[in-house]
């Protein structure tokens, strides 16, 4: 093999491996994207009082947890409307490379009035390779809003 024919061989593997890494890493932010998205979406669905949507929202929400999620429903449906904010989203799974359980802190809130602060357990599977899956399985009642999940 000439060195010209080498040089051409190494140019191909390093284009190889780095459009692999490249589409290995853009699975990985879209799982970051998608969880936010899925968190927005559940809170939005709470605030609006959709007892239903957030019940969809959470993997395996049997009637104990569709319960808890009318009662929290109820608390934040008597604030009035407005367009869900994230003021602050501190993920416990971001940046994961395999499966993963944790909890999300997400302060959010609706113009005029204070933030709420509540912690969301999401679950992600997968790999770089398969590709991730981010589920939602739990979310909590209000904490303090300098509390930690």
């Amino acid at each position: 093999m000439t060195v010209v024919a080498r040089r051409r061989l190494v140019l191909v593997v390093g284009v190889v491996a780095f459009v692999l890494i490249s589409l290995a890493v853009a699975r990985w932010l879209d799982a970051d994207s998608s969880e936010r998205a899925q968190v927005e979406e559940l809170l939005a669905a709470q605030a609006r009082g959709d007892v239903g949507a957030m019940a969809l929202a959470l993997d395996r929400c049997d009637t104990p947890c569709a319960q808890e999620l009318a009662a929290l429903a109820a608390r934040f449906a008597d604030e009035g409307e407005g367009e869900v904010e994230i003021v602050r989203y501190d993920s416990a799974t971001s940046h994961a490379l395999g499966s993963e359980t944790g909890k999300t802190r997400v302060v959010w809130q609706r113009k005029g009035l204070l933030p709420t602060v509540q912690c969301v357990t999401v679950r992600r599977t997968g790999d770089p390779i398969t590709g991730p899956a981010v589920t939602l399985t739990r979310l909590s009642a209000p904490i303090a809003r300098e509390g930690s999940c």
